[in-house]
């Protein structure tokens, strides 16, 4: 049944707890740039669990303040999340940040682990985007 679903759709069957884990990822981090940063974390993340951003302390308080700080100097910071991936309890999303208007921003990727439909780890790498690239095909 999966290989007939994928031959008509054209696209893998992704399962409905996989869909949701994605979705909550994305309104995560869609709440943390609109700065409701205490809604984002009362909603989806276990504050036991552990983030691996190695500019900041460890736990996910140390990461909230980050972002509350990140917040209140780039109040007009734009992410357009360009695609979003899931395998088992992780969930993958690519996106374009822009913290200030006009500038190309950057290309960021967060990777979130889930467990009872919660956030329970968090890796997250960015590249600078160039004014000028040899790619034609770009960062996206």
């Amino acid at each position: 049944m999966r290989n007939a679903r994928r031959e008509l759709s054209g696209k893998p069957h992704v399962s409905s707890h996989t869909a949701r884990i994605k979705q909550m990822a994305v309104e995560f981090l869609q709440l943390v740039v609109a700065g409701r940063i205490d809604e984002a974390y009362e909603t989806f993340v276990d504050m036991q669990g552990r983030h691996h951003n190695p500019f900041f302390p460890q736990g996910f308080p140390a990461l909230q303040r980050a972002m509350a700080e990140n917040h209140m100097q780039f109040q007009t910071k734009r992410l357009t999340i360009k695609q979003v991936l899931g395998d088992g309890e992780l969930v993958a999303v690519h996106s374009h940040l822009e913290l200030r208007p006009g500038e190309n921003g950057m290309s960021v990727v967060h990777i979130f682990r889930f467990l009872n439909d919660r956030i329970v780890e968090l890796w997250d790498c960015g590249q600078t985007l160039p004014s000028e690239s040899p790619n034609l095909d770009g960062a996206f």
